[in-house]
């Protein structure tokens, strides 16, 4: 079981150097988990790609009929954003040290996690990454 945010799903839609690894971690996992967050951030990364004119509207749609259909076929387990997670999520806030950058889409990742008793969570971003570390998580990469 494994817990990504939209860093590394986006990888599965977007061509990346990374992409094939992800792929092959996320197909070898029994169970791949994400935020219900990451629905509305992986399809604003794919509009993002229409609206700067780095893939054609067909593209575009092709990119998200994908996900769709990954998701109808089961291939993601969706955690709930729920109030606890973020009330957590603000709280969170008031004990971490002034030297972290941590964007309140990314907390809501990372208080998911810990909300759901992971240790590690998959991320490709940098921030996050360090984010994590300081709430003590794992960030790992495919």
């Amino acid at each position: 079981m494994i817990l990504c945010d939209t860093s590394a799903v986006a990888k599965l839609y977007v061509p990346e150097r990374e992409s094939p690894a992800v792929r092959r971690r996320l197909e070898a996992e029994d169970e791949v988990c994400l935020s219900e967050l990451a629905r509305p951030e992986l399809l604003g990364v794919f509009h993002r790609r229409w609206r700067e004119k780095k893939w054609t509207r067909k593209e575009f749609l092709a990119a998200t009929r994908q996900f769709a259909q990954d998701e109808i076929g089961g291939f993601w387990t969706w955690l709930p954003l729920d109030k606890s997670i973020t009330e957590a999520a603000a709280r969170t806030y008031a004990t971490l040290p002034e030297t972290v950058f941590l964007r309140s889409s990314d907390c809501l990742h990372l208080v998911t996690a810990l909300h759901h008793h992971f240790t590690e969570i998959c991320t490709y971003d940098a921030r996050q990454s360090a984010a994590a570390t300081a709430l003590g998580l794992k960030a790992i990469t495919a």
